[in-house]
């Protein structure tokens, strides 16, 4: 018998004793059935669908909440000056999130009292908490998206509802992101212009003093910004945005 043959026949031995000898693990499924009919999965099963659902929680945050808008509109600002990388990505992305946490709060508490709170404290089962919890994110949807939208996704869809509160979630979100990129452009253009403005009146003197070869954006940049500094523009802005949403 060769050296090889005899290290493979120790190894299946201490292999085939580890597995009679240790200890069962924790049950992968559990299935229990209630007394009402229903039926309940086991934790571990249940914390493996929360792992999984927390994959898709940056899709949530830009499809459910007002964070969309915030984004582009900040975009469309820092286009609008003529300033490429400032504010950097990162601090708009952060400053969106923190301002999408201050105008989404409402929701978020309501979020917590009826569906959270019971779920922990055992009232609720896992669907019923995440029917309460989606309510909350269903009226907010529906007071910011507009009914052309809403009928747009509803005939794409081929369904016929009785009424508003009875659109399915699925043809809400589309409907609610779609309504988001028409404000936000919206907000954007009305930002654009006071810029563009002053980037036309630059071009003009500079043409008029015969320096076509200069560009208008490198002298027009420090009055865009000593008048966006003047006027308090990011008050403004955000508190228009926040306005937006009625907070």
């Amino acid at each position: 018998m060769t050296h090889s043959k005899i290290v493979f026949l120790v190894l299946l031995s201490l292999f085939s004793t580890y597995s009679f000898s240790a200890d069962p693990g924790i049950t992968a499924l559990t299935l229990t059935t209630n007394e009402d009919g229903t039926q309940t999965y086991s934790v571990t099963l249940q914390i493996l669908a929360l792992m999984t659902a927390l994959t898709l929680l940056p899709a949530m945050l830009m499809m459910m909440t007002s964070f969309t808008r915030i984004l582009i509109v900040f975009s469309i600002l820092r286009q609008a000056m003529g300033l490429q990388q400032v504010p950097s990505n990162q601090i708009i992305l952060g400053l969106s999130l923190f301002l999408t946490i201050f105008i989404m709060s409402p929701v978020f508490e309501k979020v917590n009292e009826q569906a959270i709170q019971p779920y922990m404290n055992e009232q609720l089962g896992p669907i019923d908490a995440v029917k309460k919890a989606s309510e909350p994110f269903r009226q907010f949807m529906l007071g910011q998206t507009r009914e052309d939208d809403i009928n747009l996704f509803v005939r794409i869809s081929g369904k016929q509802y009785d009424s508003i509160d009875d659109i399915s979630f699925w043809v809400l979100m589309p409907a609610f992101v779609t309504s988001e990129l028409k404000t936000a452009f919206q907000i954007g253009f009305i930002l654009f212009l006071p810029f563009l403005i002053m980037d036309l009146v630059v071009a003009s003197v500079l043409m008029a003093m015969g320096m076509m070869m200069l560009s208008p954006v490198i002298i027009s940049l420090p009055f865009k910004i000593m008048f966006f500094v003047l006027i308090d523009g990011w008050a403004l802005i955000i508190g228009t945005l926040a306005a937006s949403y009625g907070v």
